[in-house]
């Protein structure tokens, strides 16, 4: 028996059911050649990263996407910027053909789509200003120059993010760890983006300081009207940010709902398995969850198992499962989507 309510009833509307779709991705698919030899290279297989993906991100909306360390997570973030190329599938941003432009093109349609990356402390040149950081964007894309110029506006973007204008030409070594990111978030803003993708924006840095990085990434969305894809492991700073969460194991969409379908109601093994793992701060309510231990380990993403990839572990695994690989399906009422042969068969859903 599952450890959670099922049930559609009294489950909260998608409050962007209706919103524009803004990125548009269906069936992203992106493997990794291996190769055996030193000068007469042989392909012996392929890495699946990602394998298989397709879902929407709306206006105003925050997507969290998380999982298990390579699963994929952060080799969606790299197609979705198209710092690597899909081998199959479709990426639409805004009704345009991402996959399709070229050139200016690309560069243009670029801006729109920014991201901040995980680390502050790798990915700011420590030899460039602060002002120098937050205004390359600028310099990549002069057509983009604010008509009030470049350090105006690099001035007006640390203000927003919460840090001293006055301190636009310190250096990276001169702030601390949740001010690094801060500095990233204004650069990630220069261009006035719809989309930000944020890969683990918070993984590196303390507690207290990731709750005042959230809140300003949500105060942001909502002054801005940004979208956001939010990847992250930690499933409880994931919930807090997130409105729609989607769950990735090996290479696929395991799961995906709004966030009160994906943690009060799970549909998929293995999102209660991760679910049921997060500590429980009330030590009243601690012996009220039982904790599923997954058994092994991940299966070698080159060689994933038959049919459902995570049978191997799954405790409610059947041969149907070893045969017929499950697809993302929905249940009558409800907007949650699970890739679950057990979910199709005693939760009555549709294809």
């Amino acid at each position: 028996m599952s450890l959670y309510d099922h049930s559609p009833a009294g489950r909260p509307a998608d409050p962007f059911a209706d919103a524009e779709v803004v990125l548009d991705v269906d069936g992203l698919v992106k493997h990794f050649p291996l190769t055996q030899g030193i000068i007469f290279q042989r392909k012996i297989g392929a890495v699946k990263a990602v394998d298989g993906v397709s879902f929407q991100l709306r206006k105003g909306e925050t997507l969290g996407i998380v999982g298990e360390s390579g699963c994929g997570k952060s080799t969606l973030a790299k197609l979705l910027m198209r710092l690597e190329e899909p081998d199959e599938g479709s990426i639409r941003f805004g009704g345009e053909d991402f996959l399709a432009v070229k050139g200016e093109e690309l560069r243009k349609l670029r801006r729109k789509i920014q991201v901040i990356f995980q680390d502050p402390y790798t990915s700011l040149n420590p030899r460039m200003s602060v002002g120098d950081i937050i205004g390359e964007p600028f310099r990549l894309h002069p057509d983009a120059k604010p008509a009030q110029g470049i350090r105006p506006r690099v001035k007006e973007l640390l203000d927003l993010v919460g840090l001293n204008p006055d301190h636009i030409n310190r250096y990276p070594h001169q702030f601390s760890g949740g001010q690094r990111q801060r500095i990233g978030i204004a650069r990630g803003l220069a261009l006035n983006p719809e989309v930000i993708i944020c890969d683990e924006p918070v993984s590196a840095l303390d507690v207290s300081v990731q709750a005042q990085v959230m809140n300003l990434l949500e105060d942001l969305q909502s002054e801005l009207g940004l979208s956001y894809i939010f990847i992250a492991h930690d499933l409880s700073v994931v919930r807090h940010i997130s409105d729609r969460v989607g769950v990735m194991y090996l290479g696929k969409l395991a799961e995906i709902g709004t966030e009160q379908e994906i943690y009060q109601a799970p549909a998929h093994p293995y999102t209660q398995a991760l679910l049921s793992a997060v500590p429980v701060p009330d030590p009243t309510l601690r012996g009220q969850r039982e904790q599923i231990v997954l058994k092994g380990d991940p299966p070698n993403p080159a060689n994933p198992p038959s049919g459902c990839r995570f049978r191997t572990r799954c405790w409610m695994a059947t041969d149907l499962c070893e045969t017929q690989v499950p697809e993302l399906i929905t249940r009558p009422g409800i907007t949650q989507q699970a890739a679950c042969h057990y979910a199709k068969a005693n939760e009555d859903v549709t294809a």
